[in-house]
């Protein structure tokens, strides 16, 4: 199946700036989020919605995509060299014996493999950090062979196939001549030994599979989607080769009040007409706590107030964030009998005209229009 286009998941044109970017990943991340959205396709919509934001966000890769697409510039005569045919030192090595073929000692240590393990948060876990216990599945080095693969008493040996050299001369004829072509002896996979006496514990593999439990600190001010790397506790390396790392990605929960943009934070704080009217102090929750807010008289719906060092700290520690308050006026809907009076008295007094009498003069002044008066 085709990758639909990036733009196209995000819902933005090609010239949309960082931050439209950021806002419509942020609306669709929430709306398809698998602790919110229980829809059976929610999860491949949020992992594309993901994968288009973080091509789309980083400059360089966006660039390259706008130049590429999904296509790999890579792939072909293009940049990899002879595809199909292993690259220009196999086709030397095919001809020539492999005098020019630079091939990886089996035998030489390696690092493990690196392991990625999704962690979903609370929004408060996110904000304030927390060290927690998690527990992956992972290769492990045999206790009972030490790694060898060989049963205890025994060790590997000599691989009798290729006499230890871990490659087979493999003689073909050509149109140039018999040519001596090199190959990795198929018996010991290149490592030059055999297990003639596998270990009944991993069979000869030397690693077993475990779950493995890791104390991870999470640090305050973690986002959606960022990662953090835990040295070392990746897969086991190879013939005495360091282990990898364990890479710990983060999915954030939504708030039922505050939302997240960077470091600052946002909510709404309904208020009534007259504390609007009128002026008041409230109450406003923050993230550490309530807060007093003076709302000067005459406050319109949809001001904003900002409340300094009230946001997230930055998870590289560049200080805090902003909360940011936006006021809504809500308006009343069941008033009682003395209530609507005193609106209407109000109305009066300012010189508004009720309802019932706009319309009137509105359908007189068209009348008149159309009559010519």
């Amino acid at each position: 199946m085709d990758k639909r286009d990036y733009y196209e998941v995000l819902g933005v044109s090609k010239s949309a700036s960082k931050d439209e970017i950021k806002k419509a990943y942020r609306k669709l991340s929430k709306k398809y989020h698998p602790d919110i959205n229980k829809e059976p396709d929610a999860d491949e919509k949020f992992k594309e919605v993901k994968e288009a934001y973080e091509v789309l966000s980083d400059d360089q890769k966006k660039a390259h995509y706008d130049q590429f697409g999904h296509t790999d510039p890579n792939q072909g005569f293009g940049g990899g060299g002879f595809e199909g045919f292993g690259g220009f030192e196999d086709i030397f090595s095919s001809f020539f014996g492999g005098g020019g073929s630079r091939r990886r000692d089996p035998n030489a240590p390696r690092q493990g493999a690196d392991l990625q393990y999704t962690m979903t948060l609370s929004f408060e876990d996110a904000v304030f950090g927390k060290e927690t216990e998690i527990e992956i599945p992972r290769e492990e080095t045999c206790e009972t062979c030490n790694g060898s693969g060989a049963k205890p008493g025994t060790k590997p040996e000599t691989c009798g196939h290729c006499h230890g050299s871990g490659q087979l001369n493999v003689e073909q004829n050509t149109p140039f001549g018999k040519i001596v072509n090199r190959r990795v002896c198929h018996q010991c996979n290149g490592t030059g030994k055999q297990i003639k006496h596998k270990c009944s514990t991993c069979g000869g593999a030397g690693k077993v599979k475990k779950r493995k439990k890791i104390q991870v600190k999470i640090p305050a001010g973690i986002d959606d989607g960022q990662q953090l790397r835990v040295s070392g506790q990746g897969e086991p390396g190879v013939n005495g080769g360091p282990p990898g790392d364990l890479y710990v990605v983060f999915q954030v929960r939504s708030h039922e009040f505050f939302e997240r943009d960077g470091d600052d934070v946002y909510c709404e704080m309904p208020i009534t007409f007259v504390q609007a009217a009128l002026g008041d102090e409230v109450e406003v929750p923050t993230l550490y706590g309530k807060v007093k807010l003076k709302v000067p008289a005459g406050t319109q719906t949809g001001t904003k107030f900002r409340l300094k060092d009230k946001g997230i700290q930055n998870v590289r520690g560049y200080g805090k964030g902003d909360q940011h308050i936006i006021v809504r006026i809500i308006t009343p809907t069941k008033l009682t009998e003395k209530q609507k009076q005193l609106l209407h008295d109000f109305a009066e007094v300012s010189g508004q005209v009720p309802q019932g009498e706009q319309e009137e003069s509105f359908f007189a002044k068209v009348k008149r229009a159309f009559k010519g008066e």
